[in-house]
Protein backbone atom coordinates (compact mmCIF):
# COMPACT_ATOMS: atom_id res chain seq x y z
CA UNK A 1 0.00 0.00 0.00
CA UNK A 2 1.34 3.16 -0.60
CA UNK A 3 0.47 7.12 0.97
CA UNK A 4 1.94 7.92 4.35
CA UNK A 5 3.61 5.18 6.06
CA UNK A 6 1.64 3.36 9.48
CA UNK A 7 2.54 5.41 13.17
CA UNK A 8 4.76 3.67 15.18
CA UNK A 9 3.23 4.65 18.94
CA UNK A 10 4.88 3.30 22.37
CA UNK A 11 2.23 3.82 24.88
CA UNK A 12 2.56 3.63 28.58
CA UNK A 13 -0.19 2.23 31.03
CA UNK A 14 0.19 3.95 34.46
CA UNK A 15 -2.70 3.49 37.44
CA UNK A 16 -3.10 3.57 40.68
CA UNK A 17 -2.80 -0.18 41.93
CA UNK A 18 -6.54 -1.72 41.30
CA UNK A 19 -7.72 0.89 39.04
CA UNK A 20 -7.86 -2.09 36.16
CA UNK A 21 -4.84 -1.52 33.97
CA UNK A 22 -4.12 -4.88 33.44
CA UNK A 23 -8.30 -5.53 32.72
CA UNK A 24 -7.59 -2.27 30.02
CA UNK A 25 -4.70 -4.22 28.03
CA UNK A 26 -6.23 -7.44 27.75
CA UNK A 27 -9.02 -5.21 26.45
CA UNK A 28 -6.84 -3.64 24.11
CA UNK A 29 -4.89 -7.03 22.96
CA UNK A 30 -8.74 -8.67 22.22
CA UNK A 31 -10.24 -5.97 20.23
CA UNK A 32 -7.31 -5.26 18.15
CA UNK A 33 -7.27 -9.25 17.64
CA UNK A 34 -3.52 -9.47 18.83
CA UNK A 35 -5.02 -12.29 21.69
CA UNK A 36 -7.96 -14.79 21.01
CA UNK A 37 -8.93 -14.80 24.36
CA UNK A 38 -9.62 -12.27 27.35
CA UNK A 39 -7.29 -12.54 30.00
CA UNK A 40 -8.59 -11.75 33.46
CA UNK A 41 -6.57 -11.12 36.42
CA UNK A 42 -8.46 -12.49 38.51
CA UNK A 43 -8.48 -15.66 36.63
CA UNK A 44 -4.82 -15.47 36.94
CA UNK A 45 -4.54 -15.68 32.95
CA UNK A 46 -3.72 -12.22 32.06
CA UNK A 47 -1.71 -11.99 28.77
CA UNK A 48 0.93 -9.16 30.44
CA UNK A 49 1.33 -10.88 33.95
CA UNK A 50 3.35 -13.24 33.13
CA UNK A 51 5.82 -13.64 36.39
CA UNK A 52 4.26 -15.99 38.85
CA UNK A 53 4.46 -13.62 41.57
CA UNK A 54 2.22 -11.35 39.34
CA UNK A 55 -0.13 -13.96 39.17
CA UNK A 56 -0.15 -14.86 42.51
CA UNK A 57 -0.88 -11.20 44.00
CA UNK A 58 -3.22 -10.21 41.42
CA UNK A 59 -0.43 -6.88 40.19
CA UNK A 60 1.81 -6.20 37.98
CA UNK A 61 5.38 -6.02 39.18
CA UNK A 62 7.92 -5.59 35.76
CA UNK A 63 7.33 -3.20 33.36
CA UNK A 64 6.35 -5.31 29.91
CA UNK A 65 5.37 -4.92 26.47
CA UNK A 66 2.80 -6.48 23.76
CA UNK A 67 2.29 -4.93 20.59
CA UNK A 68 -1.76 -4.45 18.55
CA UNK A 69 -2.48 -2.69 15.32
CA UNK A 70 -5.35 -0.40 14.85
CA UNK A 71 -5.58 0.71 11.49
CA UNK A 72 -2.70 2.65 10.35
CA UNK A 73 -1.41 2.62 14.03
CA UNK A 74 1.17 0.35 15.51
CA UNK A 75 1.22 0.33 18.98
CA UNK A 76 3.42 -0.93 21.70
CA UNK A 77 1.80 -1.15 24.69
CA UNK A 78 3.95 -1.23 28.13
CA UNK A 79 2.37 -2.11 30.48
CA UNK A 80 4.07 -0.87 33.96
CA UNK A 81 3.36 -1.19 37.73
CA UNK A 82 0.50 0.14 39.56
CA UNK A 83 1.72 -0.25 43.20
CA UNK A 84 3.65 2.16 44.38
CA UNK A 85 6.57 -0.24 45.95
CA UNK A 86 7.96 -0.71 42.12
CA UNK A 87 7.04 2.98 41.20
CA UNK A 88 11.15 3.21 39.96
CA UNK A 89 10.36 0.51 37.60
CA UNK A 90 7.30 3.08 36.64
CA UNK A 91 10.15 5.93 36.45
CA UNK A 92 12.54 4.24 34.13
CA UNK A 93 9.58 3.16 31.45
CA UNK A 94 7.98 7.07 31.34
CA UNK A 95 11.77 8.04 29.94
CA UNK A 96 11.00 5.68 26.75
CA UNK A 97 7.44 6.71 26.08
CA UNK A 98 5.77 8.73 23.04
CA UNK A 99 2.62 8.84 25.02
CA UNK A 100 0.66 7.84 28.16
CA UNK A 101 -2.24 6.16 28.82
CA UNK A 102 -3.53 7.50 32.48
CA UNK A 103 -5.54 5.24 34.11
CA UNK A 104 -8.39 6.47 36.37
CA UNK A 105 -10.61 4.51 38.74
CA UNK A 106 -14.40 5.88 38.28
CA UNK A 107 -15.15 4.14 41.54
CA UNK A 108 -12.69 5.69 43.46
CA UNK A 109 -11.86 9.14 41.40
CA UNK A 110 -8.31 10.49 41.45
CA UNK A 111 -6.22 9.03 44.03
CA UNK A 112 -2.91 10.32 45.32
CA UNK A 113 -0.66 7.72 43.64
CA UNK A 114 -2.63 9.33 40.34
CA UNK A 115 -1.58 12.76 41.36
CA UNK A 116 2.09 11.25 41.75
CA UNK A 117 1.91 9.57 38.37
CA UNK A 118 0.88 12.79 36.92
CA UNK A 119 3.39 15.25 38.00
CA UNK A 120 6.20 12.27 36.88
CA UNK A 121 4.22 12.48 33.44
CA UNK A 122 4.53 16.26 32.85
CA UNK A 123 8.16 16.46 34.75
CA UNK A 124 9.12 13.82 31.50
CA UNK A 125 6.89 15.66 29.17
CA UNK A 126 4.70 13.10 27.68
CA UNK A 127 1.43 13.64 25.99
CA UNK A 128 -1.25 12.00 28.47
CA UNK A 129 -4.71 10.26 27.20
CA UNK A 130 -6.68 9.53 30.27
CA UNK A 131 -9.20 6.33 30.68
CA UNK A 132 -11.95 6.78 33.60
CA UNK A 133 -12.24 2.82 34.04
CA UNK A 134 -15.24 1.06 36.09
CA UNK A 135 -17.89 3.11 34.87
CA UNK A 136 -20.04 0.73 35.19
CA UNK A 137 -20.02 0.41 38.91
CA UNK A 138 -22.46 3.07 41.14
CA UNK A 139 -21.75 6.09 42.03
CA UNK A 140 -19.68 6.82 38.61
CA UNK A 141 -21.09 10.36 37.71
CA UNK A 142 -19.45 11.06 34.48
CA UNK A 143 -19.77 15.37 34.84
CA UNK A 144 -18.49 14.85 38.76
CA UNK A 145 -15.30 12.60 37.42
CA UNK A 146 -14.90 15.47 34.55
CA UNK A 147 -14.49 18.02 37.16
CA UNK A 148 -12.18 15.94 39.57
CA UNK A 149 -9.99 15.38 36.76
CA UNK A 150 -9.81 19.22 35.67
CA UNK A 151 -9.63 20.33 39.25
CA UNK A 152 -6.20 18.21 40.29
CA UNK A 153 -4.85 17.26 37.30
CA UNK A 154 -5.26 19.70 34.95
CA UNK A 155 -7.90 22.01 32.94
CA UNK A 156 -6.90 20.76 29.54
CA UNK A 157 -8.67 17.80 30.40
CA UNK A 158 -11.43 16.99 27.53
CA UNK A 159 -14.68 14.79 27.66
CA UNK A 160 -13.81 13.01 23.80
CA UNK A 161 -16.37 10.57 24.48
CA UNK A 162 -18.98 13.56 25.05
CA UNK A 163 -19.97 16.94 22.94
CA UNK A 164 -17.62 17.29 20.09
CA UNK A 165 -18.46 21.24 19.90
CA UNK A 166 -17.17 21.24 23.73
CA UNK A 167 -13.83 19.39 22.80
CA UNK A 168 -13.14 22.15 19.91
CA UNK A 169 -14.05 25.12 22.40
CA UNK A 170 -11.55 23.82 24.83
CA UNK A 171 -9.09 23.01 22.16
CA UNK A 172 -9.46 26.17 20.84
CA UNK A 173 -9.14 28.29 24.40
CA UNK A 174 -5.74 26.80 24.26
CA UNK A 175 -4.30 28.42 21.89
CA UNK A 176 -5.10 32.03 20.49
CA UNK A 177 -4.43 31.20 16.72
CA UNK A 178 -6.36 28.53 17.08
CA UNK A 179 -9.42 30.53 18.50
CA UNK A 180 -9.26 32.67 15.69
CA UNK A 181 -9.25 29.73 13.21
CA UNK A 182 -12.46 28.26 14.91
CA UNK A 183 -14.33 31.21 15.58
CA UNK A 184 -13.85 31.75 11.60
CA UNK A 185 -14.66 27.80 10.47
CA UNK A 186 -16.16 26.38 13.66
CA UNK A 187 -13.67 23.51 12.81
CA UNK A 188 -10.11 22.23 14.41
CA UNK A 189 -8.38 19.15 12.49
CA UNK A 190 -6.82 16.16 13.80
CA UNK A 191 -3.05 18.00 13.36
CA UNK A 192 -4.33 20.95 15.45
CA UNK A 193 -5.97 18.57 18.14
CA UNK A 194 -2.79 16.04 17.96
CA UNK A 195 -0.05 19.41 18.71
CA UNK A 196 -2.01 20.33 21.68
CA UNK A 197 -1.79 17.24 22.70
CA UNK A 198 2.17 16.65 22.15
CA UNK A 199 2.87 20.18 24.11
CA UNK A 200 0.53 18.84 27.00
CA UNK A 201 -1.88 21.71 27.03
CA UNK A 202 -4.96 19.30 25.91
CA UNK A 203 -5.56 16.01 27.69
CA UNK A 204 -8.21 13.85 25.81
CA UNK A 205 -10.37 11.32 28.74
CA UNK A 206 -12.80 8.80 27.38
CA UNK A 207 -14.65 6.66 29.66
CA UNK A 208 -15.97 3.73 29.93
CA UNK A 209 -15.57 -0.28 31.56
CA UNK A 210 -12.30 -2.37 30.65
CA UNK A 211 -14.11 -5.49 31.98
CA UNK A 212 -17.01 -5.13 30.31
CA UNK A 213 -15.11 -4.05 27.11
CA UNK A 214 -17.05 -0.73 27.17
CA UNK A 215 -15.89 2.52 25.60
CA UNK A 216 -12.85 0.50 24.97
CA UNK A 217 -12.86 0.47 21.09
CA UNK A 218 -13.85 4.18 21.22
CA UNK A 219 -10.56 5.08 22.92
CA UNK A 220 -8.20 2.75 21.17
CA UNK A 221 -9.56 4.37 18.00
CA UNK A 222 -9.11 7.41 19.91
CA UNK A 223 -5.65 7.22 20.54
CA UNK A 224 -4.62 5.63 17.51
CA UNK A 225 -5.82 8.70 15.46
CA UNK A 226 -4.44 11.20 18.00
CA UNK A 227 -1.19 10.07 19.47
CA UNK A 228 1.71 11.72 18.38
CA UNK A 229 3.23 10.52 15.17
CA UNK A 230 6.96 10.02 16.86
CA UNK A 231 10.20 11.63 14.85
CA UNK A 232 13.09 9.96 15.00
Amino acid sequence: MGGEPGKQICAGLLAHVDAGKTTLSEGLLYLSGAVRKLGRVDHRNAFLDTDAQERERGITIFAKQAELTWGDAVLTLLDTPGHVDFSAETERAVQVLDCAVLLVSGADGVQGHTETLWRLLARHGVPTFVFVNKMDQPDTGRDRLLSQLRERLDEGCADFSGDWGEVLEQAALCDEGLMERYLETGELDDGDLSALIVGRKLFPCWFGSALKLTGVDEFLAGLARYAPRPVY
